[in-house]
């Protein structure tokens, strides 16, 4: 029997609304924020990311570990030409390394490394 059940991870971030904005955008799920937080939630699976606001945030240099990502979100697309500026719109930026033909790096607003994948 498990301990416990998967109810959700958790980002830091220097902005929770934007960024649960971006990713709750991104996968079409619902967005609550207030004071700090910020989460996300898939209202069909009840799947949820969370995001927490912390000071002096220090983004991620991939694939550097100066400052290491620690964690990223890979999510999948049909089509990487047709998602690649819409991720753009809500404020992405594409890595300059790519170092797969299957998937994209881009960052989050926040310099998270994430991926679109259609593998």
């Amino acid at each position: 029997m498990a301990i416990a059940r998967y109810p959700s991870f958790v980002i830091d971030c220097p902005d929770a609304e934007a960024l649960a904005t971006f990713y709750g955008t991104l996968l079409g799920w619902t967005v609550k924020a207030s004071d700090g937080w910020g989460e996300i939630r898939d209202t069909e699976t009840g799947q949820c990311i969370c995001f927490q606001q912390v000071e002096d945030f220090s983004s991620p240099q991939w694939p550097g570990q100066v400052v290491p990502q620690q964690m990223h979100l890979d999510v999948m697309v049909e089509d990487l030409d047709a998602a690649e500026p819409e991720v753009f719109a809500l404020g992405a930026t594409k890595h300059d390394n790519q170092p797969g033909t299957s998937f994209r790096v881009f960052l989050d607003p926040a310099g998270h490394p994430f991926c679109l994948c259609v593998d």
